[in-house]
């Protein structure tokens, strides 16, 4: 069915048999942020108008955040918005954002996905997870297909203001979702920059080892 008919992270996980974790798995860097996005953001809380719709905190915070992260990644990772996948009727639908390989053939071209991004519509984060972890079976899955291997999916659910994070892996024949205890905010911008570069990293280090198989 839909992503967006989850609603519940139980039902999700108990129907695709993956089990359930809560640990720090994220490893923050220092990283530096550009001034002009630092005043940005800080234009943006102190006098921008962003919690009025799912819209605006999505073109405000959340698709600006990544896309700046993103331009350090262009040259192996794509930045998606809004662009359906889909494995099967059982999990299709159309993703607020993806992270995928770039394709050689052209940019238009999805390729492999390795991270998934979803808003917390209305600041509901259990919605949020239960869709997003169903995009993150499918990439998983769709991923498998290429490769005959479980590659980890990473998510982030997000208002723009709070993120969270997790990350879908398979060890020992059973699939894991694990979420990040920590939990990130857009006040604290250098903290936040650290954990989503850390997802991008990751996902170009999967994207270095599906190209070896």
């Amino acid at each position: 069915m839909p992503y967006n008919n989850y609603k519940k992270i139980d039902e999700v996980l108990g129907e695709f048999g993956v089990n359930y974790a809560e640990q720090h798995f994220i490893q923050i860097s220092e990283i530096e942020i550009p001034e002009y996005f630092e005043a940005e953001i800080e234009l943006t809380l102190r006098e921008g108008i962003y919690k009025n719709s799912e819209y605006a905190l999505c073109e405000t915070l959340i698709y600006p955040t990544l896309r700046e992260i993103w331009k350090r990644y262009k040259t192996d990772l794509s930045l998606w918005s809004h662009q359906p996948l889909n494995y099967n009727e059982n999990l299709c639908g159309i993703p607020d954002y993806m992270v995928a390989r770039r394709s050689p053939m052209g940019k238009i071209f999805l390729e492999k996905p390795f991270l998934i991004i979803v808003e917390a519509k209305k600041d509901n984060f259990e919605e949020g997870w239960a869709q997003c972890i169903a995009e993150m079976i499918a990439a998983q899955k769709i991923n498998y297909q290429a490769n005959q291997t479980l590659t980890p999916i990473f998510g982030i659910v997000s208002t723009g203001v709070i993120w969270e994070f997790g990350m879908l892996s398979e060890n020992y024949g059973t699939n894991h979702f694990t979420k990040e205890i920590t939990i990130y905010t857009i006040q604290n911008l250098k903290l936040l920059f650290a954990a989503i570069a850390f997802m991008f990293e990751q996902s170009k280090l999967e994207l270095t080892a599906f190209r070896k198989l």
